[in-house]
C-alpha cells in the first residue's frame, strides 16, 4: 500500500524514528526561554483578576434591554455619573432558569455608590430598580480560595512523588514533577500574556489539568521502563535510545488521548460559552483547553528527555552508554565484526586477512586439550579395545 511508508502509518506502528531525546538540549533551551517569558509577564503584565480575587461589584441586567455592548455602554455611563471613577471589568451573557441576563462586573464600590449606580442603571434602561440585582464581593474570599488551592497543590505533588517513587524510581518522580510545574507555569504565562481573567473556576481548572498531565507522563514512563529493563546486559542500545524508542511507540497513543480529551473541552468552550452564551463555562473550559494542550507537549518534549539526562548521570548507566559507544566505534573501524554480519566475499584481500586472523585466533594452542568430548573408542587407550599394536598379549 502506498500509505504504509507515510508518517502517520509509521507513527501508528511506533517506528517513525523521531529523534526527540537526542534533541533534548533544544527542548531544554526552548523551555527555559518560555519560562523566562512567563516570569517577565508575571512581573510586568501581571494577571487579570476577577472580582473574587480583586474585590468588586456585579450587576445583573435583563437581556431584554438590548445587546451586550449596549448594556455595557449604559453601565459605563452610570458608573461615570455615580461610581466615583469605577469602571466595568468584564461583561458576559449568562443564562438561567429565569431567563437570560447580562452580568457586568465592576471595580470596588462602596455600599452607597453601589445603590446609586444601581438606580442610575435602572434609569438609563427605563426599567424598575427591582429588575437589577447587585452583589458585592470581597477579595478576602478569593484569598481564601487561593490558599486552599495552594494547599491542595502541595498535597497533590507529595502524593504523586510517593506514588512515582514506589511505582518507578525517584528520577522518574523528579522528571514528572518538573513537567507538572512546567505545565502550570506555561499555562499561567499564557493567561498573563493574553489577559484571560482568573476566577475560582480557573483555579479549579489548574488543579484538574495536573491529573491529565500526570496520566500522560505515566503512560510514557511505563513504556520507557519496559524498554530499559535489563538494558545493561547487552551493548546494543544506550539508555537514551531505548527511551526515545519508547516515546515513538507511545507518541500516537498520547496524541490520541489528548485529542479525545480536547474535543469535549473544546465543545464546552467554543459551543457552550461562545455560541450558546454560557459564560459560566468559559473560565473552566479555557484553562482546561490551554492546560491539556500544554500538558501533551511537556510530557513528550520535557519529561522523558529530562529523565534521560538524570539517568545518564548515574554511574551504572554512564558506563553502559560508554560501552555501547565504544563497541560501535570498534565496529566502524573494522576491529570487531557484529554478530550476524555476513562473511566477507572470497578473493578480497582484506577480507581474507581478516578471516585468517579470526581463524588463527580461534585455533587451539600446541599441547592444549581439544575441546569437546573424547571419542568413546579412545577411552582407556588406543582404538581396537585398548590392545597394543601387533596384537600384543598380556605377559
Amino acid at each position: 500500500m502506498a500509505g504504509e511508508g507515510g508518517l502517520a502509518s509509521r507513527l501508528y506502528r511506533g517506528d517513525a524514528g523521531l529523534d526527540i531525546v537526542g534533541r533534548r538540549k533544544l527542548w531544554f533551551a526552548l523551555a527555559g526561554v518560555l519560562v523566562l517569558i512567563s516570569i517577565l509577564s508575571f512581573a510586568t503584565l501581571k494577571f487579570s483578576l476577577g472580582i473574587e480575587f480583586a474585590g468588586g461589584n456585579s450587576f445583573q441586567v435583563p437581556a431584554s434591554v438590548g445587546t451586550l455592548d449596549h448594556a455595557e455602554a449604559k453601565v459605563e455611563e452610570a458608573l461615570a455619573a455615580k461610581g466615583g471613577g469605577a469602571e466595568v471589568v468584564t461583561a458576559q451573557q449568562v443564562g438561567s432558569t429565569s431567563g437570560e441576563y447580562y452580568e457586568l462586573r465592576t471595580s470596588q464600590l462602596s455600599s452607597d455608590q453601589a445603590t446609586q449606580v444601581r438606580e442610575e442603571i435602572a434609569r438609563e434602561f427605563g426599567i424598575s430598580a427591582d429588575q437589577i440585582s447587585g452583589n458585592q464581593v470581597s477579595k478576602a474570599w478569593g484569598e481564601q480560595v487561593t490558599s486552599r488551592a495552594l494547599l491542595g497543590l502541595v498535597i497533590f505533588v507529595l502524593v504523586v512523588a510517593v506514588y512515582l517513587i514506589i511505582r518507578f524510581e525517584w528520577r522518574m518522580a523528579v522528571a514528572a514533577i518538573v513537567s507538572l510545574f512546567m505545565n502550570l507555569i506555561l499555562t499561567a504565562g499564557i493567561y498573563s500574556l493574553v489577559g484571560f481573567e482568573v476566577t475560582p473556576s480557573t483555579i479549579i481548572g489548574f488543579l484538574t489539568i495536573l491529573g491529565f498531565a500526570l496520566y500522560d507522563v505515566v503512560v510514557v514512563f511505563d513504556k520507557v521502563q519496559e524498554n530499559v529493563r535489563g538494558i545493561t546486559a547487552n551493548n546494543n542500545q544506550t539508555y537514551g535510545e531505548a527511551a526515545n524508542l519508547a516515546l515513538n511507540q507511545s507518541l500516537m497513543r498520547s496524541l490520541n488521548t489528548s485529542v479525545v480529551a480536547l474535543l469535549p473541552v473544546g465543545g464546552l468552550l467554543f459551543i457552550g460559552a461562545g455560541l450558546l452564551g454560557a459564560g459560566t463555562l468559559k473560565d473552566l473550559g479555557l484553562v482546561l483547553f490551554v492546560g491539556m494542550a500544554v500538558a501533551f507537549l511537556t510530557s513528550i518534549l520535557l519529561a522523558t528527555p529530562l529523565l534521560v539526562w538524570l539517568k545518564n548521570q548515574e554511574p551504572r548507566i554512564a558506563a553502559h552508554n560508554k560501552r555501547v559507544l565504544s563497541r560501535r566505534g570498534a565496529i566502524a573501524r573494522g576491529e570487531i565484526t557484529p554478530k550476524g554480519a555476513p562473511r566477507p566475499a572470497e578473493g578480497h584481500a582484506d577480507a581474507i586477512d581478516a578471516e585468517a586472523a579470526a581463524l588463527a585466533g580461534s585455533a587451539p594452542k600446541v599441547g592444549a586439550r581439544p575441546a569437546g568430548k573424547r571419542q568413546n573408542a579412545a577411552r582407556g587407550g588406543r582404538a581396537g579395545g585398548g590392545n597394543r599394536p601387533g596384537g600384543g598379549r598380556r605377559r
